[in-house]
């Protein structure tokens, strides 16, 4: 749809379902989730919704895929290895590799703005938490440490903050944060859940999914939490933003 909401277009028409679209850095592409072939995969396809490919063809869930800023590389989450990790590929599907190799869940990836860092949820704590770690899968650290959980992260375009969906305040409600884990705010501050937020490539607006109106629906504000408006106002369920780079 166009920023503002208008003119809505089915992308993919398919009787599956395809979900959680990430747009590449030049804007010709969009990786998605679908379980077309049985199960979840990593597919791409043209701006237009034209020529879908399956990426990783692989009979364990692959999901929630996010493309590097540079264009060279789509991060995603798979169970290939009994849990769900973070695995980085080539844009061709090329080249798999397992960054976190954790015992616990690792989940929902997403990259800096230079793409050396990725940011992810993890519960090898216990509890849901936002990790960072570099590119490569080394030095990964944790920055949030709350016992009400925190998870998917969306990194700002001038690299500075971090939004993440958070229960800290007894609800889950969308939170920046530095991107050492510092200075946490909560941005909505609704008694309904808020979640999903994504920047937009300015970095003066955070689109996110709040059920405000009885029903998942995309909303954006501006990046300090204020203007929130209701994008989509659909009875259906509508979810999981992803800013196109222009």
């Amino acid at each position: 749809m166009d920023a503002d909401g208008g003119n809505p277009q089915n992308l993919t028409n398919n009787p599956n379902w395809d979900v959680d679209p990430s747009w590449s850095s030049d804007g010709q592409q969009i990786a998605f989730e679908s379980n077309r072939d049985g199960f979840p995969e990593i597919y791409v396809m043209d701006a237009d919704g034209g020529n879908p490919q399956n990426l990783t063809n692989n009979p364990a869930s692959d999901v929630n895929p996010s493309w590097s800023s540079d264009g060279q590389q789509i991060a995603f989450e798979s169970k290939r290895d009994g849990n769900n990790e973070i695995y980085v590929m080539n844009t061709d599907g090329s080249n798999p590799q397992n960054l976190t190799n954790n015992p616990n869940w690792d989940g929902v990836p997403s990259w800096s703005p230079d793409s050396r860092r990725i940011a992810f949820g993890s519960s090898r704590d216990g509890n849901s938490e936002i990790y960072v770690m570099n590119a490569d899968g080394s030095d990964q650290k944790r920055l949030t440490n709350n016992p009400a959980g925190d998870g998917v992260p969306s990194w700002s375009p001038d690299g500075q903050q971090i939004a993440f969906e958070s229960k800290r305040d007894g609800n889950w409600e969308v939170f920046v944060m530095n991107t050492d884990g510092g200075n946490p705010q909560n941005l909505t501050n609704n008694p309904a859940v808020d979640g999903y937020p994504s920047w937009s490539p300015d970095g003066q607006q955070i689109a996110f999914v709040p059920d405000r109106d009885g029903n998942w629906e995309i909303y954006v504000m501006n990046a300090d939490g204020s203007d929130q408006q209701n994008l989509t106002n659909n009875p259906a369920w509508d979810s999981n933003p992803s800013w196109s780079p222009e």
